[in-house]
Formats: structure tokens, C-alpha cells, sequence
């Protein structure tokens, strides 16, 4: 293969991984230490998070539950603070934490509702960004990816959630242009529906199987988990501001 002229040298780097203690979160957490990565899991369920730590440790990795609730600034920066603090270095930060919320006619949501989603969802990732990319700076590399949604075009059926999605779509469009001088690419994956505990208790099984997609199915946890993998290696030396579709499909919700 040709040598990619600005790729940086693959090194044992860590990586935090928001609501990395299953579904996509889970998946990317494992995907990236078969990359080499040692791996930090913020997330609330450490039950859950167990067997994915174990996981990373059976690839010969250093693996780290710190309980986080990402919607609370000062439990994000005392996460990543620790992070340093243990790993010595911050180089990868894989946004996956998320909630759903009900789906609920707009008329009928609730403030509390809409502003616990905006927290976490927006919030969350706006703080998690704050607190890594100066640590991503000072050593010249890092790369950042979120998780987004389709939802951000108008998701009638849950509002909160389509608009959490729109502001972090914004947000991976103004930090992917602000630091890639300095080596640090932000960008965002936006997967159709993918066979999570989000997903799979909202459908019938018979959905399940044919829902429509043009690929004829559901993305397992792992494909989204592959283009996170790429987007935050050595290997993407020129995707920043980008978000990469995982929907088995063009255009597809």
C-alpha cells in the first residue's frame, strides 16, 4: 500500500469512550483495542461495563470504568482529569453516551423531559470536547467522534431528541474546522438504527427482520464501531468537520 505521507505513527494511545459500557459505546470501546488502544469507559452501569472491560483486557489492554454522568460538567472534566492522571496522555475521545427519551406528541413534552435530553445529548458532548481537545492540543494529534442522528432533519415523533441531534451536528462542523492545524480532526458517524437496547425494544421482531432499509437489515453495533475506528486512527489524515453515514442506505432515517 502507499505510504499516507501525514499519517502519525501508530502508538498505545488512549482513548475515552462516553457510555462505552454497551451498544455502540460498548462496541467502539472493544474496536478500538484491537486497534492498540488502552481505553477509559465513562459511562453510569458499571454492572454492564464489566464485561466489556474484560474484553479490552483479554486484547492485552489497559481498560478503566470511571463512573460519569455526562450531563454534570464537573463529573467530565474530573473523568478526563483522572484519565491523565492514570494514563498519562489523551488521545482519542468517542462520544456515544445518548438517551432517546419517550416518543411524545411536541405538545405534550414536558420541559424536565426536553431538558434532561438537551443535557446529556448536547451538554454532555459540548463538555466532553471542552475537557479533551487542550490535553489532544498540547501534544499536536487527537481525533473526536460523535455519534449523530437522521433524527436532526425533524424527528416528529421525538423533538427533543431530533433537536439534541441538529446542535451536535452543528457543534462537529464548527469544531471540525477550528483545530485541524494543530492535529486534532472532530467529526461525527450518524448510524440508521443499529440492533442496540435502544433499538430493539421499540420493534416487533417481525420489523426486525425486514424493516425496510434498502441493505435489508439492521447495522450491528460493530459496523458503526469500524468507521469510528477509522475516523479516529492514524489512518484518516484528512476527514475533519465530516459526518460519516452508517445506514445501509443514501438518505435514509
Amino acid at each position: 500500500m502507499p505510504t499516507l505521507r501525514f499519517a502519525a505513527p501508530q502508538e498505545r494511545r488512549l482513548a475515552i469512550v462516553t457510555g462505552g459500557a454497551r451498544g455502540i459505546g460498548g462496541a467502539t470501546a472493544v474496536r478500538l483495542a484491537e486497534d492498540g488502544r488502552d481505553v477509559v469507559i465513562a459511562d453510569l452501569d458499571e454492572a454492564e461495563a464489566a464485561g466489556t472491560l474484560a474484553a479490552i483486557e483479554s486484547l492485552g489492554r489497559r481498560a478503566l470504568f470511571i463512573k460519569t454522568d455526562v450531563s454534570v460538567e464537573a463529573e467530565v472534566h474530573a473523568m478526563v482529569a483522572r484519565a491523565v492522571e492514570v494514563f498519562g496522555r489523551l488521545d482519542i475521545l468517542a462520544c456515544c453516551a445518548g438517551i432517546f427519551g419517550r416518543e411524545t406528541p411536541f405538545l405534550e413534552i414536558a420541559s424536565d423531559d426536553f431538558d434532561r435530553i438537551m443535557r446529556v445529548n448536547v451538554h454532555g458532548v459540548f463538555y466532553c470536547h471542552q475537557a479533551a481537545i487542550p490535553h489532544m492540543l498540547r501534544q499536536g494529534w487527537g481525533r473526536c467522534v460523535t455519534i449523530t442522528s437522521a433524527a436532526r432533519l425533524g424527528a416528529t415523533h421525538n423533538v427533543s431528541y431530533g433537536v439534541s441531534k441538529g446542535a451536535v451536528w452543528s457543534l462537529i462542523m464548527a469544531l471540525g474546522n477550528a483545530y485541524p492545524r494543530q492535529g486534532v480532526f472532530v467529526n461525527g458517524v450518524e448510524p440508521g438504527r443499529a440492533l442496540t437496547q435502544m433499538v430493539v425494544p421499540r420493534f416487533s421482531k417481525e420489523h426486525l427482520e425486514n424493516p425496510g432499509v434498502p441493505i435489508g437489515r439492521y447495522a450491528d453495533a460493530e459496523e458503526v464501531a469500524e468507521v469510528i475506528a477509522f475516523l479516529t486512527s492514524e489512518r484518516n489524515t484528512y476527514t475533519t468537520g465530516a459526518v460519516w453515514s452508517v445506514k445501509g442506505a443514501s438518505g435514509w432515517s
